[in-house]
């Protein structure tokens, strides 16, 4: 993996990523209302950083640093849902909701690796928001909460998901462009 000093080093943008996906994990089943609707998962502010830091990462090591990224942040939650007593129905469901959701961002930012970085996210964001709000709330929920409320939830984490990403790459993007010279 190489690195360059305006890109990031692949290992701390790794572990930023694990680390974001975990506390997620960990407070997914907190809510807020919103003021006219939707739930906002407490877990949601911190899952919104992990779609940026993954192409931080693709931008910082490539498409392997990425895959090592997912497996590393796989491997870092499960253990944790496992020592805390998560239940199975969320470890399932984040799980799988990571590796389809990471992937699919993944697939999209290198099939337009040649377009401009902020190209890259906000393409690959459009793909991986809705895929993973949606297929980790339903796994998450069905059963245990109405439908009403799934939907609530599943509105909050895309709008929140798409307005953090957003403000964390052009927080990135700024950084980027005054490191060039």
């Amino acid at each position: 993996m190489t690195t360059s000093p305006a890109r990031g080093h692949p290992a701390l943008l790794i572990a930023l990523y694990a680390l974001s996906i975990l506390l997620a994990n960990l407070t997914l089943n907190r809510f807020i209302p919103l003021p006219v609707y939707g739930l906002l998962s407490v877990g949601t502010i911190f899952f919104a950083a992990v779609f940026t830091l993954r192409d931080r990462i693709h931008r910082a090591g490539g498409l392997n640093a990425v895959y090592i990224a997912i497996a590393v942040a796989l491997a870092v939650n499960t253990v944790a849902a496992l020592l805390t007593g998560t239940p199975w129905r969320f470890i399932g469901a984040s799980f799988l909701a990571i590796l389809v959701g990471e992937l699919a961002d993944t697939a999209v930012y290198q099939r337009l690796i040649q377009r401009s970085w902020w190209t890259r996210v906000l393409a690959s964001n459009a793909v991986s928001v809705p895929l993973d709000s949606v297929l980790f709330n339903l796994l998450a929920f069905a059963g245990d909460m109405p439908g009403g409320q799934i939907a609530q939830i599943i509105y909050a984490d895309i709008v929140a998901k798409f307005v953090i990403a957003a403000l964390f790459a052009l927080r990135v993007r700024h950084t980027l462009r005054a490191a060039q010279p």
